[in-house]
């Protein structure tokens, strides 16, 4: 009798083991079963769909050729069975047997496996709020949620949305909501910033002051307490206020769909989630379990990882179809890497923002970089802010994140420093990184090799500096903080906040300070800003070596200070 596999989920993981299998043993039997009607779909495009990006929701069935993801397409083109609208109520590891349920007839039956696949995925966080059941009210959690908020939009119904949570998918919906739609859109977090956990509080506000530009609202550091409404939603309540809206997406995280596994008793998380190992083995040997019910290895730190992505779920799926046909194929674990789309801006990353690895036990610190992605003199170039987390001791780079105009030069940098991580780079590894060169699309010291060298500066005491968030602070407390602010950017660059503010603000450019140094205190710090923090560096390096004592660099410059703090 030939060989039988059975994969329970079929959106992402599941489908590419199922298939990857078959291709390697054609004599094989597979039968992938999924609870829903839609599966196998590109589940991270569902904002985009809901955007009008994505005319129609058939579009994320569809592979790159037009073909509908559907039973058939698996049959005929992968030789794969497809059960869906079934339901894996439990295994039986013992007999190898996995029980199930046709959800359209409610008939159970019996599978009989040689080797099992789990790819349950994950199911959105419930917060259990008084009113989330009410129309209106929607987590995103498959394709007929995404269908039924386009609808309504579509039809006109829905003029104020609110979006709890402004992690990817939430910031996404509330794009979609604002760009294409002109929906009043107000997001709630419980956070004090936007991506929280995955960048450090100035890049957030940026983003934040970003999409406040496109007519986003922000609630941040509020929790929401219920939604109230007539049947149908009408408005959110927090302890400090109550919103209005038509409609409202509640985007609070994931957790692992783990239940079938838990019950047959395979090893998982205590807080959720398969755990695996390399091969993607769970700890029953015929078992295999990936995508977003799955924990893996943090290649930061080597801790348990819980990182639910598409990408991750596919080539996982690659590894494990691989595993299933006797290979020996590792996926050693993830770095985090991350981008999402905010309007004209990107943010992306990966690894640790500096909060996660102090939180980890590093002793980190970090650095903020604003440069042009490409040469200065061409034409298309935009700004990017790059910030890079290090551990003191081994100087070993910890994680890179940033924001910019042009993603895909973000994101490009951002890959580059990804395809590292698991070597354990250090600053002197992505200093001398090399990287592809022409004025059209990079510098000749590209900024990934710039902000590890201004690391290296920070690492050694040269670059001694802060954020715009600390700069702002010193600002604010200007009458009672005895600082001195130095402008080292031209007279004429500086000359609209001397006029605004002649008796705290002051100007020395850098080029003259041998010649001037004597007019600053040496009694004061001296807190140095220009427009991105490089004349102000060399200007810290001059002052060091004239005998001040306590010089102290703004990082990001002006550049950086407005991105943040629109009021400079």
């Amino acid at each position: 009798m030939a060989e039988h596999v059975v994969v329970i989920g079929a959106v992402a993981l599941g489908p590419k083991a199922a298939c990857r299998f078959k291709r390697i043993r054609q004599d094989a039997k597979v039968t992938l079963i999924d609870r829903d009607d839609i599966f196998s779909y590109g589940g991270c495009g569902i904002p985009y769909y809901v955007s009008g990006d994505v005319s129609e929701s058939s579009q994320l069935r569809t592979t790159a050729y037009h073909m509908v993801r559907d039973e058939p397409f698996f049959k005929d083109i992968k030789g794969v069975d497809v059960m869906s609208m079934t339901e894996a109520t439990k295994i039986d590891r013992e007999n190898k047997k996995v029980h199930i349920k046709d959800l359209r007839t409610g008939n159970e039956s019996v599978l009989d496996y040689d080797q099992l696949v789990i790819g349950t995925g994950a199911k959105p966080r419930k917060l259990g709020l008084p009113g989330e059941d009410l129309e209106g009210v929607y987590y995103v959690g498959n394709m007929h949620d995404a269908e039924t908020i386009k609808d309504g939009i579509t039809k006109g119904t829905i003029g104020k949305a609110v979006v709890v949570g402004a992690g990817f998918i939430g910031l996404e919906m509330a794009e979609a909501f604002a760009d294409m739609w002109g929906i009043e859109t107000t997001v709630v977090e419980i956070a004090p910033q936007i991506l929280p956990r995955m960048v450090s509080p100035v890049l957030a506000k940026m983003a934040q002051n970003h999409m406040e530009e496109q007519d986003v609202s922000f609630r941040l550091g509020q929790t929401v307490t219920r939604i109230e409404g007539d049947g149908k939603v009408q408005r959110v309540v927090t302890p400090e206020e109550t919103i209005e809206a038509d409609i409202v997406i509640i985007s609070a995280g994931v957790v692992p769909n783990d239940k079938v596994a838990r019950d047959c008793g395979l090893e998982c998380s205590e807080r959720g989630g398969i755990m695996v190992d390399e091969t993607m083995r769970t700890s029953d040997p015929a078992i295999f379990s990936g995508g977003d019910c799955a924990i893996i290895k943090n290649l930061i730190d080597g801790s348990p990882l819980f990182l639910p992505m598409g990408s991750m779920a596919n080539r996982q799926g690659r590894v494990i179809g691989s595993n299933l046909a006797g290979r020996k194929e590792t996926f050693p674990g993830a770095a985090g890497s991350f981008c999402v789309k905010l309007f004209e801006k990107a943010a992306a990353g990966v690894g640790m923002s500096l909060a996660g690895a102090r939180q980890a036990g590093f002793d980190a610190l970090s650095v903020m970089l604003i440069m042009a992605d490409r040469a200065h003199f061409y034409p298309t170039k935009d700004m990017m802010v790059l910030e890079m987390v290090v551990d003191r001791d081994s100087r070993r780079v910890l994680g890179v994140q940033g924001i910019s105009g042009n993603g895909d030069a973000l994101v490009g940098r951002v890959n580059a420093v990804a395809a590292l991580m698991k070597y354990k780079p250090t600053v002197e590894d992505v200093s001398n990184l090399e990287v592809a060169y022409s004025p059209p699309y990079a510098a000749a010291m590209d900024i990934l090799n710039a902000v590890a060298n201004m690391a290296d500066n920070a690492l050694s005491d040269m670059n001694r500096g802060h954020g715009p968030d600390t700069f702002v602070e010193y600002w604010n407390n200007r009458e009672s903080e005895e600082v001195c602010f130095l402008d080292v950017r031209e007279e004429a660059d500086a000359e609209p906040l001397l006029e605004k503010h002649p008796e705290h603000w002051h100007n020395i450019p850098q080029g003259e300070i041998p010649k001037r140094f004597e007019e600053l205190p040496k009694d004061k710090p001296l807190v140095l800003i220009c427009n991105t923090g490089a004349r102000s560096f060399e200007a810290q390096v001059m002052l060091d070596a004239l005998g001040f004592k306590d010089v102290r660099n703004t990082q990001g410059g002006m550049a950086v200070l407005k991105a943040y703090a629109s009021d400079f």
